[in-house]
């Protein structure tokens, strides 16, 4: 079945272009468009989406608020939700995240770039592109902790090895290059990854780089 994609964005030109986009691929169908975060709340209930393709500045409700409301606790359905966004103008993209968005990808992104992560999102994993990751929480670092913190308790639940898969999931490694980074296969780096998330509580890779940066584990603009 095709992958049911919702756009969001105030502007019908970009709704526009990426419809274009979308609907040429054989596995995904744009069932429809908000201009608006009440808009998308509604077509969310209405639509029920896997996808919502999620700008953040909007007029009425912006995506951060919307993202809150469809992935919340009361949430209606399975939409997981992929946040667009310009980079250099967009400060709330950490709170988009933390609201339960499922990753970020760029507005300027290639056309296969936002196909293939709209796949990857629908798939249940995190949409993390490494470099943009990194630029963007070190962008944000005077808002995160220093690292001179208390840990807390719940870090304390991981192995060492937990813990050092943490980090590099937080530098926004793919499980291949953890892998090799740690000379492990990457059947070993997805079952050290799902024992952080359950551990931490948290729903994907995402969260566990935030919660990372959050808990001072990793400073910004470390290497």
């Amino acid at each position: 079945m095709a992958i049911r994609v919702l756009l969001v964005d105030d502007q019908p030109l970009l709704r526009t272009g990426f419809r274009m986009i979308l609907e040429a691929e054989q596995d995904l169908a744009v069932v429809g468009e908000a201009g608006d975060g009440l808009q998308a709340l509604e077509q969310v209930r209405a639509l029920q989406p896997d996808v919502v393709l999620m700008d953040i500045r909007m007029p009425r409700m912006d995506g951060v608020e919307a993202t809150r409301q469809i992935t919340g606790p009361a949430k209606d359905g399975p939409a997981k939700v992929l946040v667009l966004t310009t980079f250099d103008l967009d400060e709330y993209v950490v709170e988009a995240l933390r609201a339960g968005a499922s990753g970020f990808l760029l507005k300027d992104a290639p056309a296969d770039e936002l196909v293939q992560a709209i796949r990857v999102v629908a798939a249940g994993e995190a949409m993390l592109a490494p470099s943009i990751t990194r630029r963007l929480l070190d962008k944000y670092a005077g808002h995160l902790p220093s690292g001179e913190e208390p840990v807390p308790d719940t870090l304390h639940t991981l192995t060492d090895r937990e813990v050092e898969v943490l980090k590099l999931v937080a530098r926004g490694l793919s499980n291949a290059e953890i892998a090799a980074d740690l000379f492990v296969s990457e059947t070993t780096v997805k079952t050290h990854v799902g024992h952080v998330l359950t551990k931490l509580g948290l729903r994907d890779r995402v969260q566990a780089a935030v919660y990372a940066y959050e808990s001072g584990l990793v400073r910004p603009g470390a290497q």
